[in-house]
């Protein structure tokens, strides 16, 4: 039998375009293996972790290790005798950082090939040759270049070649909480759960998903994300099916939130501490406060706020969170209880299912104001006027927040004009003075003009 080649997996967890594999297969046999590296990179938080268990599960014939990747990679190809390694380059700074210290070791064994963004990153500058820091722009000079590769098909003969591992059972990915039930009944992970959820998108939610994606109330999204943080879909896939479509609104809409994610991974790319440090260096000194009381109740959904108590709910339940709700409940952390950003970046990297570096350090910084095309800092948002917009009825809140199910309509949130709501907090701010707040905060840092950055 002719020697295998190792395909080395990590957040591209698929058969179909995927440019390392299918090299590879037309080669001869493969082997499969992902290696979950605690060290390399950041590690996943616990909602993740669930998903990559189901993934890796529905992905099958992986060989599977533990340790660092520059120790085990190399060891796994000797072991199988494979005669080279193949992976697809990452977008993120510090997983770029552990596959050079694979190659080192690998030697001519180590082929790389290109990853998942739409455009390499690097390659989406200004006139100048600079860094874009408004995402319209970015997206602007991105859709003037030539079009990102059409993807590539599943390898027609697949051959597996035999490679001793792990059991699955032994990465111990499962959460030790139960919590992780509310996901089981959410989702489903895979390839091929993401094809067809892309497939039923576009035969019909996309047509008015630019007039109907910011209702909370209603299932008008793709649903996407977490397939594509796993890599069970590629960007290209997306991008190529969703043009095939006759043009409109809906499509353009859906593709520029797909941009959105391509912008924040050249973002990370060319600032690797975008998930610690804000891009604007002023708002270091921002006057934060250390409130863990406040924090734990933001996360548990206890504001007596509905709106960001159901988004946090849902949270936890499912590992997901509607992309408006985010918004607002990040708003509501970061300004009505000045709360660091860095907080909440944390709690939804450990909760959310579609964690990702790139697309929550540069949501989060956007919503603070101090990253790239953020939103002003006086920009904050009301959680009653929010949920009156976008959940005009309250049926998302009923959903999620159940001590509230019995109000209907607009009053539902601000229930505290009712009475006291058995077993549901009053709100713990009032919003007009934590606005007035955050304000006086924010103009102690510098005039806009004198703001400091590291573009």
């Amino acid at each position: 039998m002719k020697a295998p080649i190792l395909v080395w997996l990590r957040r591209d967890l698929r058969l179909t375009d995927h440019p390392a594999l299918y090299d590879a297969a037309r080669q001869g046999p493969v082997v499969l293996a992902f290696c979950l590296d605690e060290a390399g990179g950041r590690p996943f938080g616990g909602a993740s972790r669930w998903w990559l268990h189901q993934s890796l599960r529905a992905l099958g014939s992986v060989t599977l290790a533990i340790g660092a990747s520059e120790e085990e990679i190399p060891r796994l190809a000797r072991e199988c005798g494979a005669r080279a390694v193949h992976w697809n380059r990452s977008a993120d700074p510090r997983l770029r950082a552990v596959e050079d210290r694979v190659e080192a070791r690998l030697g001519d064994l180590a082929r790389i090939f290109p990853g998942d963004s739409l455009f390499a990153p690097g390659t989406v500058r200004t006139k100048d040759g600079g860094q874009f820091q408004v995402f319209t722009a970015f997206w602007r000079a991105a859709l003037a270049l030539p079009a990102p590769d059409r993807p590539l098909p599943a390898p027609a003969d697949l051959q597996f070649a035999p490679c001793p591992g792990l059991a699955l059972e032994q990465l111990n990915l499962m959460p030790k909480l139960d919590w992780w039930q509310g996901m089981a009944a959410d989702w489903l992970p895979g390839e091929t759960s993401a094809a067809r959820l892309l497939r039923d998108f576009l035969s019909g939610l996309v047509e008015h998903y630019h007039q109907n994606r910011d209702r909370a109330d209603w299932a008008a999204t793709s649903r996407l994300s977490p397939h594509l943080a796993f890599g069970e879909i590629s960007a290209r896939q997306i991008w190529h099916a969703a043009r095939a479509l006759p043009p409109g609104p809906g499509v353009e809409t859906f593709l520029k939130e797909v941009g959105w994610r391509e912008f924040s991974r050249h973002l990370l790319f060319n600032h690797p501490s975008l998930p610690q440090q804000p891009l604007r260096r002023d708002f270091a000194s921002f006057p934060w406060r250390d409130d863990p009381e406040a924090l734990c109740r933001w996360q548990m959904g206890m504001t007596g706020y509905p709106m960001v108590d159901a988004g946090m709910r849902q949270l936890w339940r499912t590992g997901w969170m509607h992309n408006r709700v985010r918004m607002i409940t990040a708003s509501f952390l970061v300004k009505d209880l000045l709360i660091p950003w860095q907080e909440g970046e944390e709690w939804f990297w450990d909760t959310l299912v579609d964690a990702d570096s790139a697309n929550n350090a540069a949501s989060w910084q956007w919503v603070a104001g101090c990253g790239a095309d953020a939103a002003p800092f006086f920009r904050i948002f009301n959680p009653v006027t929010q949920g009156e917009k976008f959940d005009p009825d309250g049926a998302y809140v009923r959903a999620w927040v159940p001590e509230l199910a019995h109000l209907s309509g607009a009053a539902i949130h601000q229930p505290w004009k009712l009475g006291r709501i058995p077993g549901y907090p009053a709100p713990m701010v009032d919003h007009a003075k934590a606005r007035e707040r955050a304000l006086a905060a924010f103009k102690g840092l510098r005039a806009p003009a004198e703001q400091p950055s590291l573009f």
